[in-house]
Protein backbone atom coordinates (compact mmCIF):
# COMPACT_ATOMS: atom_id res chain seq x y z
CA UNK A 1 0.00 0.00 0.00
CA UNK A 2 3.12 2.07 0.27
CA UNK A 3 3.03 2.13 -3.60
CA UNK A 4 -0.52 4.46 -3.58
CA UNK A 5 -0.15 8.04 -2.94
CA UNK A 6 -2.76 9.35 -1.07
CA UNK A 7 -3.80 13.14 0.11
CA UNK A 8 -2.89 13.89 3.67
CA UNK A 9 -5.52 15.47 6.15
CA UNK A 10 -5.35 16.98 9.43
CA UNK A 11 -8.39 15.39 11.43
CA UNK A 12 -9.41 17.65 14.89
CA UNK A 13 -11.74 17.60 16.96
CA UNK A 14 -13.38 19.60 20.20
CA UNK A 15 -12.93 17.35 23.59
CA UNK A 16 -15.26 19.41 25.55
CA UNK A 17 -14.77 16.68 28.46
CA UNK A 18 -10.80 17.30 28.53
CA UNK A 19 -10.30 19.34 31.75
CA UNK A 20 -12.15 22.24 32.78
CA UNK A 21 -12.48 24.58 29.44
CA UNK A 22 -12.00 21.41 26.98
CA UNK A 23 -9.46 20.58 24.70
CA UNK A 24 -8.40 20.16 21.07
CA UNK A 25 -7.47 16.98 19.58
CA UNK A 26 -5.38 16.23 16.21
CA UNK A 27 -4.58 13.14 14.29
CA UNK A 28 -2.85 13.15 10.65
CA UNK A 29 -4.73 10.54 8.30
CA UNK A 30 -4.32 9.66 4.66
CA UNK A 31 -6.88 6.80 5.00
CA UNK A 32 -9.70 9.62 3.86
CA UNK A 33 -11.74 9.62 0.92
CA UNK A 34 -14.81 11.09 -0.42
CA UNK A 35 -17.72 8.48 -0.65
CA UNK A 36 -21.34 10.63 -1.75
CA UNK A 37 -22.01 13.56 -3.57
CA UNK A 38 -25.66 13.53 -2.13
CA UNK A 39 -25.57 13.37 0.32
CA UNK A 40 -21.84 14.63 0.80
CA UNK A 41 -20.16 11.88 3.11
CA UNK A 42 -16.94 11.02 3.41
CA UNK A 43 -14.77 8.17 4.99
CA UNK A 44 -12.20 8.15 7.86
CA UNK A 45 -9.88 5.76 9.05
CA UNK A 46 -8.90 5.55 12.45
CA UNK A 47 -7.13 3.66 15.00
CA UNK A 48 -8.77 1.83 17.19
CA UNK A 49 -7.98 2.28 21.03
CA UNK A 50 -6.15 5.74 19.65
CA UNK A 51 -7.10 9.06 21.16
CA UNK A 52 -8.52 10.28 18.16
CA UNK A 53 -11.17 7.32 18.36
CA UNK A 54 -11.89 7.42 21.72
CA UNK A 55 -12.96 11.12 21.50
CA UNK A 56 -15.27 10.52 18.09
CA UNK A 57 -16.68 7.72 19.68
CA UNK A 58 -18.23 10.14 22.34
CA UNK A 59 -18.18 13.11 20.00
CA UNK A 60 -19.90 12.78 16.51
CA UNK A 61 -18.11 16.36 15.23
CA UNK A 62 -14.89 17.18 14.22
CA UNK A 63 -13.40 18.23 11.15
CA UNK A 64 -11.04 17.70 7.83
CA UNK A 65 -8.17 20.12 6.89
CA UNK A 66 -6.99 19.13 3.66
CA UNK A 67 -3.62 19.89 3.98
CA UNK A 68 -1.34 21.94 1.11
CA UNK A 69 1.95 20.86 0.38
CA UNK A 70 3.66 23.72 2.34
CA UNK A 71 2.29 21.72 5.36
CA UNK A 72 4.73 18.80 5.64
CA UNK A 73 5.19 20.07 9.01
CA UNK A 74 1.99 20.06 10.36
CA UNK A 75 1.34 16.69 9.34
CA UNK A 76 4.71 15.43 11.04
CA UNK A 77 4.00 17.24 14.13
CA UNK A 78 0.55 15.84 14.55
CA UNK A 79 1.77 12.10 13.18
CA UNK A 80 4.58 11.43 15.86
CA UNK A 81 4.29 9.16 18.29
CA UNK A 82 5.25 10.60 21.71
CA UNK A 83 4.58 13.58 20.76
CA UNK A 84 4.28 16.95 22.82
CA UNK A 85 0.63 17.61 23.99
CA UNK A 86 -2.28 18.58 21.19
CA UNK A 87 -2.86 21.44 23.64
CA UNK A 88 0.31 22.70 22.84
CA UNK A 89 0.62 21.66 19.28
CA UNK A 90 -2.78 23.60 18.65
CA UNK A 91 -1.43 26.74 20.38
CA UNK A 92 1.28 27.21 18.01
CA UNK A 93 -0.63 26.31 14.87
CA UNK A 94 -3.04 29.01 13.47
CA UNK A 95 -6.47 28.16 12.88
CA UNK A 96 -9.84 29.49 13.92
CA UNK A 97 -13.33 27.27 15.61
CA UNK A 98 -15.30 25.85 13.39
CA UNK A 99 -18.94 27.30 13.90
CA UNK A 100 -20.44 23.88 13.49
CA UNK A 101 -18.21 21.05 14.87
CA UNK A 102 -16.24 23.64 17.53
CA UNK A 103 -13.07 21.85 15.63
CA UNK A 104 -10.03 23.45 14.88
CA UNK A 105 -10.05 24.36 10.94
CA UNK A 106 -6.18 25.04 10.24
CA UNK A 107 -5.34 28.25 8.43
CA UNK A 108 -3.65 27.61 5.06
CA UNK A 109 -5.36 24.43 4.41
CA UNK A 110 -6.50 23.48 0.79
CA UNK A 111 -10.29 22.86 2.24
CA UNK A 112 -11.90 22.62 5.55
CA UNK A 113 -15.01 20.28 6.14
CA UNK A 114 -16.84 19.79 9.48
CA UNK A 115 -18.35 16.90 9.56
CA UNK A 116 -20.58 14.46 11.47
CA UNK A 117 -20.26 10.79 12.27
CA UNK A 118 -23.13 8.74 10.97
CA UNK A 119 -21.93 5.43 10.98
CA UNK A 120 -18.68 3.69 12.38
CA UNK A 121 -17.66 0.28 11.62
CA UNK A 122 -14.64 -2.08 12.30
CA UNK A 123 -12.30 -3.19 10.46
CA UNK A 124 -9.53 -4.98 11.94
CA UNK A 125 -7.30 -2.64 14.09
CA UNK A 126 -8.99 0.70 12.50
CA UNK A 127 -12.55 1.99 12.70
CA UNK A 128 -13.91 3.07 9.54
CA UNK A 129 -16.41 6.67 10.42
CA UNK A 130 -19.09 7.43 7.74
CA UNK A 131 -19.64 11.25 7.76
CA UNK A 132 -21.80 13.82 6.41
CA UNK A 133 -19.83 16.74 5.28
CA UNK A 134 -22.33 19.93 7.27
CA UNK A 135 -20.04 22.50 5.84
CA UNK A 136 -17.23 22.62 3.24
CA UNK A 137 -14.76 25.85 2.84
CA UNK A 138 -12.12 26.01 0.00
CA UNK A 139 -9.27 28.19 0.89
CA UNK A 140 -5.81 29.40 -0.66
CA UNK A 141 -4.90 30.84 -3.47
CA UNK A 142 -5.88 27.92 -5.99
CA UNK A 143 -2.02 27.42 -7.25
CA UNK A 144 -1.36 25.59 -3.59
CA UNK A 145 -0.91 21.86 -4.42
CA UNK A 146 -2.09 19.06 -2.21
CA UNK A 147 0.60 17.49 0.24
CA UNK A 148 0.48 13.73 -0.73
CA UNK A 149 2.27 10.75 1.37
CA UNK A 150 3.87 8.15 -0.89
CA UNK A 151 6.58 5.55 -0.04
CA UNK A 152 6.63 6.61 3.31
CA UNK A 153 7.32 10.50 3.02
CA UNK A 154 5.60 13.45 2.51
CA UNK A 155 5.83 14.57 -1.06
CA UNK A 156 4.15 17.70 -3.18
CA UNK A 157 2.28 16.33 -6.34
CA UNK A 158 4.47 16.37 -9.35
Amino acid sequence: MARLAAGVVLVTAYDPEDGPQGAYVGMTATAFVSVSLDPPLVLLSVRTGSRMEEVLARRPLWAANLLAEHQRQVAGRFAMKGRLSDRLLFQELPHERGDVAEAPLVDGALAQLECRTEERVPAGDHTLLVARVLTAHVRGSGTDGPLTYFQGRYRPLG
